[in-house]
């Protein structure tokens, strides 16, 4: 039992707060994250894939749908935003103290977990891929 409430905190915790990060590019949209992309050569539409990584993954992982797909998928997103917007901060400490790059790689943690381990028994959904 305390591991599945373990399980729950990590998707209440990881999903609640990134789902924040997704309203944001929800109310603002993604035309800034659409440049760097492009200045990365990479295809504009690519920017559209955060409202999977940020909106869709996190409901999913607070609901416990497709929990360890949720996982990966915001896992893939931390990496995307380690490469096009981190990069230049990987080395170094924040202002505070802390790596500089501490949120996006808590976030990358916190979905490889929930990949790894399912939703657990106060999940929705159930299966091989919750």
């Amino acid at each position: 039992m305390s591991q599945d409430l373990g399980r729950l905190l990590l998707r209440l915790g990881v999903g609640g707060m990134l789902f924040l990060h997704g309203l944001f590019k929800i109310e603002h949209g993604v035309a800034f994250i659409e440049g760097m992309v492009r200045g990365h050569g990479l295809p504009g539409f690519l920017a559209w894939a955060v409202y999977l990584g940020e909106v869709a993954a996190p409901i999913c992982l607070v609901l416990g749908l497709w929990t360890r797909l949720a996982g990966l998928a915001i896992a893939v997103d931390m990496l995307v935003a380690l490469a096009l917007v981190h990069a230049h901060e990987l080395g170094h400490l924040g202002m505070a103290g802390g790596w500089a790059v501490e949120l996006p790689a808590l976030y990358l943690v916190g979905g490889l977990v929930a990949a790894l381990l399912g939703g657990g028994r106060y999940a929705v959904g159930k299966g091989r891929w919750s």
